[in-house]
């Protein structure tokens, strides 16, 4: 049940419908101050979150920083969610891709010995496309070792991702503290579940969507991209305090 709220909820935290909600409430009501508020409220609710420099500064504070590796560590947590299934049920790497190839570098790199990869299906409507058996035949086309790849293909999402991820850990008698490979503005909200759980971990974070650009004139003038990462943000914020609470 709490899978599926989370999904349905995602439309009432995205900044893009206070925007429009406040607009047909203010085109829809009669009184005229009333309607003015809310107009206006809509304009400034959309001016902040088309704001570049206040999603950078935002980031910068939220994101965590990398921790330096200082020796050879058993296994490398890699979070799914970097790939996507088309039409005909074949798997896809996406936008957050960049989990999958830091990965595939402390790997090959040696700075890990074995990867875990967690992640199954996350639709509302499951089918047979599990992430992370598709994951493993990637890594397998890198000529990474069967013996050294790890699949977790049952989770939904983070709190999943850690518990399941657990038993694996446990079963697979690798001593911890294990590097966690996720987006950079994931990582905060992963630490706290994977914390929970009892699995010691250290950030390795990745994919970063904000927080890394040098503040210039550009940085003040609108821009939509802004207002759709806000909606990653946002998501992991109220995530953050739904498990601290929890």
């Amino acid at each position: 049940m709490f899978f599926i709220l989370s999904k349905l909820l995602y439309f009432f935290i995205c900044p893009v419908s206070w925007v429009l909600s406040l607009l047909i409430a203010g085109l829809i009501v009669k009184k005229a101050n009333l309607k003015r508020r809310l107009i206006l409220s809509s304009a400034i609710v959309l001016v902040v979150f088309t704001n570049p420099f206040l999603l950078e500064q935002f980031a910068k504070h939220w994101d965590i920083p990398p921790v330096p590796l200082k020796k050879t560590y058993s296994c490398a947590i890699v979070l799914g969610g970097f790939t996507s299934e088309d039409a005909r049920g074949h798997g896809f790497f996406n936008g957050n891709s960049d989990r999958f190839i830091q990965g595939l570098k402390l790997f090959t790199t040696g700075k890990v010995t074995h990867i875990l990869i967690s992640g199954g299906n996350g639709l509302l409507v499951h089918d047979k496309f599990e992430e992370s058996d598709w994951v493993k035949t990637q890594l397998q086309q890198f000529k990474v070792p069967d013996s050294c790849i790890l699949i977790e293909n049952r989770s939904r999402n983070t709190i999943e991702n850690a518990a399941f991820s657990k038993t694996i850990l446990l079963a697979s008698k690798l001593p911890p503290p294990y590097l966690l490979v996720t987006s950079a503005f994931h990582m905060r909200r992963s630490l706290g579940i994977f914390k929970k759980v009892g699995i010691a971990v250290i950030p390795y974070p990745c994919n970063y969507i904000a927080g890394k650009g040098r503040t210039s004139i550009m940085s003040f003038i609108p821009d939509v991209e802004p207002l759709y990462k806000w909606n990653t943000y946002i998501k992991e914020v109220i995530g953050s305090l739904v498990n601290y609470f929890k």
